[in-house]
């Protein structure tokens, strides 16, 4: 069988010149420049070799392949007498003596030009993203990715990690969000779950005497897209330990997370371990969100002895949070697009007022702070110069729409935002309950295997009404980067008696806690030790290390905002006979 290729299309150096080679590729273009001279470009994953056409035979030939056809070149290497420096190849060529075409084009007309799909809509981008991917800035973006979980997998080996795979079909449990179910078609009536992630298989492994396990590991969960959470399925280095507690999982972690983010990442600078560890209701206090981005230097300021009285409705009753930036020299229509683009993240309002350069109180709510200015002045300490963004509300919502207006602010200041860094910090002691929004009742936090602080005896204080359950903490943890939460993890709740009053307050009784998890209930029953985990995930990993705002662009074959996948046509409607197998009807929706 003749031989595809003896070189790639990156390879050949002016060393080469002279040597008989036969390289294979797409067919990126052709210049011709007359009867007998044509320039062509021929790619593969590798990159990209010149090939020049010297007669009227072979220019003829290549005028009629179609861009991105497939093709094999076998000819003689030589020197380029214009030379590229920009190209690894850029030195030399290649003088057909053949040309295969080896797989063609059948059309003229690409739906976008490869080297600049990105410039293409995400629609098309999608539909046709086996194009999207010959272009070689995205094809990086999944090279980067490869290498990463290569690493990961690597260090995590030399932590003493064992890689074991668990279950993708498994039982639909609670655990935050809609599960993906799968009919069983040998039980009627009922369904398998795909994992939202691997959760109790791993404290399992460590109720079986497995003392450190990972795995990169695939989770499904059918939630809304943003742009850095991707519909459908993600992976996340799934990690666990035995007889470990919350400094052991963080200090695995800083010394697998940091060499990775210093050998992968667009910057060069990165948070060296230890990183700092704030509590949650700091973070909700200084930074608004739990999710803070260290880079910008702004805190919020709570502002409610302050300003609760000056007579401007919005603030009476209510929390006020204050963010001061000195030196933001905005217009009043900057000002506005400001407020307009918090009220659209937040679905509340904000207000400001600054003090100018004569020391004058001006703008937005300005005429109510006039009687309290002195007082005002030295509070927040303003100078001229100094921009006061405010918010008000309930202590959560003043909270977030504060953080909300930080990151904004920070966003629009580059003398407080230092963006060419990673840096990454823990967020700890979470709350172990929360008000459900939809629900109005009592509902876990964070994750409902997590051990309390303070173990049965302050979940019986909560239950005898001794304390309020909202002030109960949680032996969980988060990692965050540049504003996105990077990892999440807890030390286990490996105790039956406190699994089962944890979940009693929330209105789930012992058969409740044996029905929905019966094998991790069992197993603990006959002895588990104390373990703790946790599992960043790997494409918002990818995604900061890419410097990219979508995290669509650092997957293969992502699906669209509507958890579509339009290029293979998912979710699709499947034959009569596929259903009846399944022991599942249709029926249309009365809205219909």
């Amino acid at each position: 069988m003749e031989q595809s290729r003896t070189h790639n299309c990156g390879e050949l150096r002016i060393s080469d010149a002279g040597k008989q080679v036969r390289l294979s590729g797409w067919l990126e273009n052709v210049r011709e420049v007359g009867a007998n001279l044509s320039f062509a470009v021929i790619r593969d994953f590798y990159g990209t070799t010149q090939v020049v056409a010297e007669d009227e035979e072979t220019v003829r030939l290549l005028h009629g392949i179609t861009r991105e056809s497939v093709v094999s070149v076998a000819g003689t290497v030589r020197e380029r007498a214009s030379k590229n420096p920009k190209l690894p190849t850029g030195d030399i060529e290649v003088v057909p003596e053949s040309i295969t075409v080896l797989g063609r084009c059948r059309y003229n007309e690409l739906p976008f030009e490869i080297n600049r799909s990105r410039d293409a809509d995400e629609a098309t981008r999608l539909k046709y993203r086996f194009l999207d991917l010959r272009n070689p800035a995205v094809k990086s973006n999944i090279i980067l990715r490869c290498n990463v979980v290569a690493e990961l997998r690597k260090l995590m080996t030399e932590q003493g990690f064992l890689e074991i795979t668990t279950p993708i079909l498994t039982a639909s449990s609670p655990e935050g969000a809609r599960d993906y179910l799968v009919p069983a078609r040998k039980h009627p009536g009922k369904f398998y779950a795909l994992p939202q992630a691997p959760q109790q298989f791993k404290q399992l492994l460590m109720a079986s005497g497995f003392d450190r396990y990972f795995q990169i590991a695939p989770c499904f969960r059918d939630e809304d897209a943003r742009g850095d959470r991707t519909p459908g399925e993600f992976y996340q280095l799934d990690m666990e330990m035995s007889f470990a507690g919350q400094d052991d999982v963080l200090g695995v972690l800083e010394e697998v997370l940091v060499p990775v983010f210093r050998k992968f990442g667009l910057y060069d600078r990165v948070t060296p371990a230890p990183f700092q560890r704030i509590p949650f209701r700091e973070a909700m206090e200084k930074y608004g969100t739990d999710k803070p981005d260290l880079r910008i230097d702004l805190e919020i300021t709570d502002a409610t002895a302050l300003l609760g009285d000056i007579g401007f409705g919005p603030f009476e009753g209510n929390v006020v949070k204050a963010v001061v930036v000195d030196g933001f020299e905005a217009t009043r229509k900057q000002i506005d697009k400001l407020c307009a683009d918090v009220e659209v993240q937040t679905s509340q309002k904000s207000y400001w007022f600054r003090m100018d350069e004569s020391g004058e109180l001006v703008g937005g709510i300005a005429k109510f702070v006039q009687e309290k200015k002195e007082e005002i002045v030295a509070a927040l300490g303003l100078k001229p110069g100094c921009f006061v963004g405010l918010a008000a509300g309930k202590l959560a919502v003043a909270q977030k729409t504060a953080g909300v207006l930080r990151t904004k602010l920070g966003a629009l200041c580059p003398a407080h935002m230092d963006r060419e860094q990673y840096r990454l910090c823990w967020i700890v002691d979470f709350p172990m309950y929360e008000i459900g929004e939809e629900s109005g009742e009592l509902e876990f936090c964070h994750n409902p295997f997590s051990m309390p602080a303070g173990g049965l005896e302050v979940l019986e204080k909560a239950e005898r009404g001794e304390m309020d359950p909202l002030d109960i903490m949680a032996n969980q943890y988060d990692l965050v980067c540049n504003g996105y939460e990077t990892a999440s993890g807890a030390v286990r709740n490996h105790d039956p008696d406190i699994m089962i009053k944890a979940f009693e307050l929330v209105r789930l009784g012992e058969d409740d806690v044996k029905k929905k998890f019966p094998a991790m209930y069992n197993a603990f029953c006959y002895g588990a030790p104390p373990h703790a985990g946790i599992a960043p995930g790997v494409d918002r990993m990818v995604m900061l290390l890419a410097g990219e705002d979508s995290i669509r662009e650092i997957i293969p074959f992502p699906m669209n905002k509507n958890a579509q996948d339009v290029m293979m046509g998912a979710p699709s409607e499947v034959t009569p006979k596929q259903l009846e197998e399944l022991h599942i009807k249709v029926t249309a929706r009365e809205d219909e």
